[in-house]
């Protein structure tokens, strides 16, 4: 165990330090894709097609050649046989559809590229485009979007856990709950983008690129180009978000990885924000149901749900899977059922291609378990906190109905404190008067359980698992640490907090320790930045390759200063013998032994203060919290305004709360515009109607309170150092407790929406419809 661990008192981790790598940010220094140029480069921009559903007639690319600027153009020939997906996703029944990176005979959504144009600049390449001569011939509906999916529906799950129809059919209440749950965009501020550049002498690609998972990416790229993974490089420069839609390896990066290698020059794109809408990584969209067997004191006997998602043009890849299998596999949450059941599954449609998105699934399950436990408190005239209480787990550990082992948390404490920070039974006497005013007030509460840091055992329903990471740390001649991190920060603040970590365990600041990510040939493989899984990783290979390198420096004390192991200390940059201030050597000058002095290398054998260590976690961790809101309607238009958010996470032992506040405030933004603003609309005929930032509402910080934050800690029994995986907790709870605090305003009305998200013009329309609007008496 490594003293970062155990000490009761610790230096840096646990700190509110400011993070390390904010000054490039702030002062335009950093790096990112677009930043990139290289001699010689030529830029790429894309024929997409303008049709839903259309066989290609024909493709002509001849008067695009001819194009000032333009060096050549690919059609599907080109790539005729590269994928853009791995399938990394194995379940049995599962039917899988081709996709290719510019498909010969048929497009099958808007947006779906065609063909891709080089020239010198981006004005040429669009021009190149413009000029690129496509023939469709439109399909109608009835023929399947894919002769492998006849029927649409290309997975089913069914389970049931417990005697689920028994209970339905002797419990005394039974209440339904259907909701619609909106496509949306991920929306990072930086959009995608890649560099392509391959060099002829050595045979190998370099791509600076815009993703999550860098040496997934790369041996992606190599396979798909024929390339040894070895003669493929990834740079991350930097990255302006991700939320997950940067996961996925995109037909547009292979076309630039092609162009690249056969020009022999540099090929760059970058995602302009109307592709981003129209073609980009969307999330979310699902149909689902769930239904409570209900006691008469509001005991929860069982539930059963269905889930279906439109997953869009295509059913091979992860994004075609992971939302409505995780919505399945977290409905239970934090509540003790005697019995479940669900029926889940996808559909394929003539849209874009879903991506995961942050809180996949779980923002779905909340959501739609906490709705159906209002109801279900409405309908038995219980206080809707009350039964929660009746229902939910105690503190600790504990195993679900399906099976599953949570680690100890604070289920019950977090969800009493939120009420109490947001002053529940205060807020129902307020909430009475201001009703009798004809003012319309809600509240919502949210508590929430967030799986994180999932190893090779596996993700929900035999989906694959995060699987493993390796760190590697050193020390160099200057006494300075460098740590090499698979992971990759693009807004979590991984620099600061590995930093924190590794200069706990050498007696150093965190300013002597450079971290190094986003680079496969300076880092170790590992799968990234993605599920919450970074800080459990991050410190599980951290620490193990740390105390290796320790190990070996306290070794060279022992011989430098004749001294024993345990007698030993690093403080300060140095190293010495504790109680004697006098001993300490600097780490350069320890450093500079173990490479030089004969007595210490005779002894030492391997002067080498490097180590890499290899962490799969053996279990996930389990955050948990409560997310609660109070919302004021405005009776004739239908405007929410946010008085109130509070968040109470447990996320076990914190690195640097700051950063954790940071991506708590994240989650909740993300949360409100799912809840009340963000919506992907296309129309009967297959047309994107949100195309540009003008249709597609993201929230402001005008749309959010101040958000109210407190923490408690109950360390993880299975992560490193009682770290917890976190960040999609609150951004998962927070539609559900917004969602529930709207319905609980106008639910004097007798009225309720089962359509998300819950605009101005939907809350007017639900409350004109009850006489409760406009033209009021």
């Amino acid at each position: 165990m490594t003293d970062w661990q155990t000490q009761a008192e610790r230096r840096w981790a646990g700190k509110r330090i400011e993070r390390l790598e904010d000054p490039g940010m702030l002062t335009g220094a950093t790096t990112y894709v677009t930043d990139v140029r290289l001699p010689r480069m030529l830029e790429l921009a894309f024929v997409r097609s303008h049709a839903p559903n259309a066989r290609i007639v024909s493709i002509e690319l001849d008067l695009a050649r001819e194009v000032p600027g333009v060096h050549t153009v690919l059609g599907p020939d080109d790539v005729a046989g590269i994928h853009p997906t791995i399938d990394i996703v194995h379940l049995d029944g599962a039917l899988k559809t081709p996709r290719f990176t510019l498909p010969r005979d048929r497009v099958r959504y808007v947006g779906e590229p065609v063909a891709a144009v080089l020239a010198d600049d981006r004005y040429s390449a669009e021009d190149g485009a413009d000029a690129v001569i496509v023939e469709l011939e439109l399909l109608n509906d009835t023929e399947p979007i894919h002769a492998e999916v006849p029927d649409g529906r290309y997975y089913h799950q069914a389970a049931t856990h417990g005697d689920v129809d028994a209970a339905f059919a002797s419990a005394p209440h039974v209440v339904r709950r259907r909701l619609g749950f909106q496509r949306v965009v991920t929306s990072a501020i930086e959009t995608c983008g890649i560099v392509a550049d391959y060099d002829a002498a050595t045979g190998e690609l370099t791509c600076y690129l815009s993703t999550q998972m860098p040496h997934p990416a790369r041996a992606a790229l190599a396979e798909a180009v024929g390339l040894p993974v070895s003669h493929v490089r990834v740079v991350c420069p930097a990255m302006g978000g991700g939320f997950g839609g940067k996961e996925v390896m995109l037909p547009e990066y292979l076309c630039a990885a092609v162009a690249a290698i056969r020009l022999r020059r540099p090929v760059r794109w970058v995602e302009d924000r109307s592709e981003a809408l129209t073609a980009g990584a969307h999330g979310k969209e699902a149909d689902a149901e769930l239904e409570a067997a209900l006691d008469s004191d509001g005991r929860i006997r069982a539930m059963r749900c269905r889930f279906v998602s439109d997953t869009g043009a295509y059913s091979s890849g992860i994004g075609a899977y992971v939302e409505f299998m995780v919505g399945a596999y977290t409905v239970p949450g934090l509540y003790d059922l005697g019995g479940y059941a669900f029926d889940t599954g996808g559909i394929v449609s003539h849209k874009a291609p879903l991506s995961p998105f942050r809180g996949v699934g779980m923002t779905t399950s909340q959501t739609l378990r906490e709705v159906l436990l209002d109801d279900g408190a409405r309908a038995l005239g219980i206080d809707r906190m009350e039964l929660r209480r009746r229902n939910m787990v105690a503190d600790g550990a504990w195993r679900t109905v399906l099976g599953e082992e949570y680690e100890p948390g604070s289920w019950r404490t977090a969800f009493e404190r939120a009420l109490e920070l947001i002053g529940y039974e205060e807020f129902l006497t307020r909430q009475a008067a201001a009703r009798a005013d004809g003012r319309l007030l809600g509240i919502g509460v949210s508590p929430f359980v967030e799986a994180a840091g999932i190893g090779s055992a596996g993700g929900a329903g035999g989906l694959p698992g995060g699987s493993h990471d390796n760190a590697t740390v050193s020390i160099d001649l200057s006494g300075k640490l460098t740590v090499a991190l698979p992971t990759f920060s693009h807004g979590q603040g991984h620099r600061t907090t590995a930093a924190q970590l590794v200069a706990d365990m050498f007696g150093v600041a965190p300013e002597d320790v450079r971290v190094i990510d986003g680079d496969t040939a300076r880092t170790p493989f590992g799968l990234g930045t993605f599920g919450s899984r970074s800080g459990v990783f991050i410190a599980g290979t951290v620490s193990r390759a740390g105390e290796v390198v320790r190990d070996k420096l306290l070794r060279v004390g022992e011989i430098l200063l004749e001294a024993a192991h345990e007698d030993l200390e690093l403080v300060d940059g140095t190293l010495g013998v504790r109680g004697a201030p006098s001993t300490r050597i600097p780490l350069a000058a320890v450093s500079g032994a173990a490479h030089f002095a004969p007595h210490v290398r005779a002894e030492l054998k391997d002067p080498t203060l490097t180590a890499t260590a290899f962490f799969d976690p053996p279990r996930p961790t389990h955050s948990n919290g409560t997310v609660a809101a109070t919302v004021e309607i405005d009776p004739d238009t239908g405007a929410v305004t946010i008085e109130r958010i509070v968040v109470v996470e447990d996320c076990g032992t914190m690195i640097n709360p700051m950063i954790v506040d940071g991506q708590i405030r994240g989650g909740v933004a993300q949360g409100v515009g799912l809840a009340l603003l963000e919506r992907y609309v296309y129309d009967d005929a297959g047309q994107p109607q949100t195309t540009t930032l003008a249709e597609y509402l993201i929230p402001r910080a005008t749309d959010l309170p101040a958000i109210e934050i407190e923490h408690i800690e109950t360390p993880s029994e299975n992560g490193t150092g009682g770290i917890k995986g976190m960040a999609e907790g609150p951004a998962s709870a927070t539609p559900a407790a917004v969602v529930c605090a709207v319905l609980d305003a106008i639910a004097p009305y007798g009225e309720t929406i089962d359509e998300l998200p819950l605009r101005p013009e939907t809350i007017a329309q639900a409350l004109a419809g009850a006489g409760a609007g406009a033209g009021r008496a």
